[in-house]
């Protein structure tokens, strides 16, 4: 039965995770090195501590052995999950649902960025985000440039 509708979340981790105001988790799988990982309404924790944002996530890649989780700053992050359970589709649903706008736009020969327009929790207007392909320097001011002339016309194009 526990298969079918997953293990409750023990309280010591519950209790550990020092959830937000109004944050609760929806659902949560062992790691091979017996701690958690742990989806809620706003982040997924993982153990010793790290809390990653769902409007901050860029994407989770999952394989055999579990999942990386990669960053908008690039940062990835990896948890051995023998037994998922439903993780898999809660991260997705919750990444999902942060996204508002998304395209990918030709910025030079080399590359482009991809224009990202994400609800933030806590606030009304949604947060835009460049994130460069591999390769490109998201420093570089003149791709930066072109990144914000992009991201203009596509925010008069959706009349945001």
């Amino acid at each position: 039965m526990s298969r079918l509708f997953g293990s409750r979340l023990p309280r010591e981790v519950r209790t550990a995770l020092a959830l937000e105001g109004g944050e609760r988790p929806i659902s949560h799988a062992r790691t091979a090195e017996g701690g958690y990982a742990v989806a809620t309404t706003r982040a997924m924790h993982l153990p010793g501590g790290p809390r990653l944002p769902w409007h901050l996530m860029d994407k989770a890649v999952w394989d055999e052995e579990g999942v990386t989780v990669t960053m908008t700053d690039g940062a990835a992050h990896r948890v051995v999950l023998p037994e998922p359970g439903r993780l898999p589709e809660a991260i997705r649903e919750r990444v999902t649902s942060t996204v508002v706008a998304s395209r990918h736009v030709t910025i030079d020969g080399r590359g482009g960025v991809r224009l990202v327009a994400r609800r933030v929790p806590g606030y009304d207007t949604p947060r835009w985000e460049f994130i460069f392909d591999p390769g490109l320097d998201a420093t570089d001011p003149g791709l930066r440039a072109h990144a914000e002339q992009a991201l203009e016309e596509m925010r008069r194009s959706l009349g945001v």
